[in-house]
């Protein structure tokens, strides 16, 4: 395992401005220790806890930005459906991230061959006329985002000695 050291300082600050700066902090301290990228490489690593954190990461800033669809076309699709990531997030509290990972996994078997293909960026565009089946689980990540961050924080606060150690200045 490598160590993932966050100063305390920092924690402190990053707390008072809210959730994402928080998660931001510890998030940013593990891709720091494992040299910035989540690959079969480091995972071994991290520890379940921070490769959990870092997946989560990834779903957000993927889905946020081009759904379910786009996190696919990026090649994280085998990361996500084929690793027990829904049972992760469950375990953290986060039933319903579970259910829309889990009807993803489900979409993502049925046409994920067809949107890993390399493509244009018109074609990359077309995909989501293609594939209107992940509209309502991109729609409903987008509208339950917040709270899905909100609990990841509070889970990370409340295990803080999971996923890095506190340096005291």
């Amino acid at each position: 395992m490598v160590e993932v050291i966050v100063k305390e300082s920092q924690l402190i600050a990053a707390a008072e401005q809210g959730m994402d700066e928080f998660i931001g902090v510890v998030t940013d301290a593990v891709k720091t220790a494992i040299g910035g990228d989540l690959n079969a490489t480091t995972m071994p690593l991290l520890n379940s806890d921070q490769i959990t954190l870092l997946a989560y990461d990834i779903l957000r800033s993927e889905v946020m930005d081009g759904g379910f669809v786009q996190l696919i076309h990026n090649g994280w699709g085998p990361f996500f459906f084929n690793n027990p990531f829904d049972k992760a997030v469950r375990e953290w509290g986060l039933q319903e991230l579970c259910s829309i990972i889990r009807r993803a996994h489900k979409l993502y078997d049925r046409h994920g061959k067809e949107l890993i293909k390399d493509c244009s960026d018109e074609e990359f565009m077309a995909l989501f006329e293609r594939y209107p089946d992940f509209d309502d689980i991109d729609d409903r990540f987008v509208e339950a985002e917040e709270d899905f961050t909100d609990t990841v924080a509070h889970y990370v606060d409340d295990h803080l000695d999971h996923f890095c150690t506190i340096m005291k200045e």
